[in-house]
């Protein structure tokens, strides 16, 4: 396994430089829903089991978008493939690609997040950059204008981390504040209004955001201390906060200090606690939830009782996971196979993936029936 060196950052917990991280790269697998060559196998045959991209052992991460992907390779160059309607796959056209196409020439990209039908991507100097549909300001460049190729997102160099919603976005800087823009009908953005913002707006004053994730017009982030935190469209209980209200300012789900991470699907969200727990709430509609039925909650519940779980990933109904063993689960909605099953059947409760245990990272989207995944 190779790797390359990422940029430094400042931990917001510590107020400290961090060293920059080695960025492994793996293989990349995909499979699921393919009309569009989102899956980036050459053609647009669905799959309802995993496929390898290529032969080579040279990518680093992946996001899904909406009938898009974009990922990185461990030499820093990036690449995009899917459907290409809004120039959301950068490559300077609204020409679709079923296999890998290189973003211009840089090898200086770090991470990338896709939301419906736009990207937003950090470098190793932590600019900001952002591409694909901004009819709602969703890429944060003080316009509404559509761009086929990245634009830098102001000239700051202290972005950290972005995720992207369905025409929302949210941003970490590096000491640990908050900024959102786009899409703000049900306060999404958390400024404590509906207005929409076509540039980067502060969250409150905090300096101990760590974590965010974005869904279908709503939040969900973590704080260094633990806690987590909801805001925006809430009519299945995705905030998680014990009800049905729409909040556009932080709001945080219940009292608890040990969250450490959370995925937003469309419409449910599943977060782990730092004893290795895995919990979820919202839409449940074909038992993404992974609770073993098909009823919404609108608090946290916890998925089993066991304390091995890795990472998580949301897409629209349904959920994938990894386990510190390196097994691979799924459970949800599985019409276009993205359950990985080779089947097209429903799970209401997490069900292996094959018997692998190797599997490293995995990649959804709030609005993707696609799953990729990178296994060591």
């Amino acid at each position: 396994m190779s790797y390359r060196y990422g940029a430094s950052f400042v931990d917001p917990g510590l107020n400290t430089l961090v060293a920059p991280t080695p960025i492994y790269s793996y293989y990349l697998w995909s499979w699921g829903y393919n009309a569009n060559g989102q899956l980036g196998l050459g053609n647009t045959t669905n799959y309802s089991s995993p496929k390898q991209i290529g032969a080579l052992a040279t990518w680093a991460s992946v996001s899904c978008g909406t009938f898009f992907t974009e990922s990185i390779k461990n030499d820093g160059t990036l690449w995009s493939w899917g459907e290409n309607n809004f120039g959301q796959l950068g490559t300077n056209n609204i020409t679709y690609y079923s296999s890998p196409k290189q973003i211009g020439l840089l090898t200086t990209w770090s991470s990338v997040s896709c939301g419906q039908y736009h990207t937003i991507a950090i470098k190793t100097d932590n600019t900001l950059w952002s591409w694909g549909r901004n009819n709602q300001g969703q890429l944060g460049l003080g316009n509404s204008t559509n761009y086929s190729s990245p634009k830098q997102v102001g000239s700051l160099t202290n972005w950290s981390s972005v995720s992207c919603g369905y025409f929302h976005s949210l941003a970490l800087k590096t000491n640990g504040t908050l900024w959102g823009w786009g899409n703000n009908l049900y306060g999404q953005l958390g400024l404590g209004n509906t207005t929409y913002y076509s540039s980067p707006k502060q969250i409150g004053l905090l300096t101990n955001w760590s974590l965010v994730s974005c869904g279908n017009q709503y939040t969900i982030a973590v704080k260094t201390d633990g806690t987590i935190w909801a805001w925006g469209f809430n009519p299945y209980g995705q905030l998680g906060v014990g009800n049905t209200t729409y909040y556009s300012s932080p709001k945080q789900i219940g009292s608890l200090t040990t969250w450490s991470s959370v995925s937003c699907g469309y419409l449910h969200a599943v977060a782990f606690k730092t004893d290795g727990t895995l919990w979820s709430w919202g839409l449940n509609a074909y038992g993404n939830l992974g609770l073993g039925n098909t009823t919404y909650f609108s608090s946290p519940k916890q998925i089993g009782a066991l304390t091995n779980w890795s990472s998580v990933s949301c897409g629209v109904n349904d959920t994938v996971s990894i386990k510190t063993n390196g097994t691979l689960w799924a459970w949800g909605f599985n019409g276009q196979g993205q359950l990985g099953f080779g089947n097209t059947t429903n799970y209401s409760s997490p069900k292996q993936i094959g018997a692998l245990n190797t599997w490293g990272k995995l990649f959804k989207g709030c609005s993707t029936n696609s799953t990729l995944a990178l296994p060591y």
